[in-house]
């Protein structure tokens, strides 16, 4: 009777699973036969997963849609700049000794924390069970991604043995101090303090230099230059499809009507250009390779750019 009555709850719970997520009984197979899982365990994983139009709304209107005047004063603030500094100040051991194992900047991983989180103030209020299933059935532009995304949480619920139910993070599923993904989570986290288990969310060790090698593993380069600032001249070329990757020399730029005053690095240097909608005029900016690195973490020059400021601007403020 037992085994009878466990079979009826399964076979209850993926009922339930699948007429609330359309797909999902798809995605439990496909799932369960790539990882030799049985579906019914997954599907238990998923049975409580909601339906939230609340995360729906918040994807479709990204920041990074907003223009740079609008996008900067949301995390080049005051407060953000002393809590910052307060922050270092706390953890000033710690961001040195993982600064001197990874190569990146204490004040890098610093604005990481700051722009996510607020320095660790602000985790999410959002299940990520919920946000995962919320977007990988029901919001057809990024459907692939958060399936995908879906399956690592799922996989890392199993393989970190963490309630799955209880994690919170944000509207996407981004999880912890640092707002990993749950890819990223798999991939790049480390267990800094040596307990044993990679907390993202209760432990700043872990957290912070997850951090750093995430960009470590993204190929930041210590001691190079991020982005600096130049003038356009009469005439200067305008590029219609900035990359973010640097695709041209340096000299290149020059060529195209930009003044480039003390350059950072050698004529040869591959950058890129981009242009900001600023508060006063137009913004241009050379990037090299480590304001792409940032761009890894959120492919977003308006991000890259508000992390590299932060940044220089919390290390004034020390």
């Amino acid at each position: 009777m037992q085994i009878i009555a466990a079979l009826t709850l399964v076979a209850a719970s993926a009922a339930t699973l699948n007429s609330s997520h359309p797909g999902a009984d798809a995605f439990v197979a496909e799932v369960a036969e790539r990882h030799s899982w049985p579906a019914e365990e997954i599907s238990a994983l998923l049975a409580d997963a909601e339906r939230s139009q609340t995360i729906i709304d918040a994807i479709s209107r990204p920041a990074e849609g907003k223009p740079w005047k609008d996008y900067r004063p949301i995390f080049l603030t005051d407060k953000r700049v002393r809590d910052g500094v307060a922050f270092w100040k706390e953890n000033q051991e710690l961001l040195a000794e993982v600064e001197a194992q990874y190569g990146v900047p204490a004040k890098v991983i610093v604005a990481i924390a700051g722009v996510e989180t607020s320095y660790g103030n602000i985790l999410g209020r959002f299940r990520v069970i919920d946000a995962l299933a919320t977007l990988a059935f029901h919001y057809p532009p990024r459907a692939k991604f958060f399936r995908s995304e879906l399956e690592q949480f799922l996989l890392l619920g199993r393989d970190e043995q963490l309630p799955l139910s209880q994690l919170k993070g944000s509207y996407a599923g981004a999880m912890g101090m640092g707002q990993f993904i749950s890819s990223s989570y798999r991939s790049y986290a480390v267990d800094h303090d040596g307990d044993g288990q990679r907390d993202l969310w209760g432990s700043r060790a872990d957290a912070l230099a997850s951090i750093a090698n995430y960009f470590r593993r993204h190929g930041w380069e210590n001691g190079a230059p991020v982005a600096q600032q130049v003038r356009a001249g009469e005439g200067a070329r305008a590029l219609k499809k900035p990359k973010l990757k640097p695709a041209y020399p340096l000299s290149q730029i020059r060529d195209w009507g930009y003044e480039v005053e003390q350059p950072l690095a050698d004529d040869n240097t591959a950058v890129s250009l981009v242009t900001l909608d600023g508060a006063q005029a137009q913004e241009h900016w050379v990037t090299y390779h480590n304001f792409y690195v940032i761009s890894r973490y959120n492919h977003s020059a308006l991000y890259s750019m508000a992390v590299f400021q932060l940044a220089n601007e919390i290390e004034k403020a020390l």
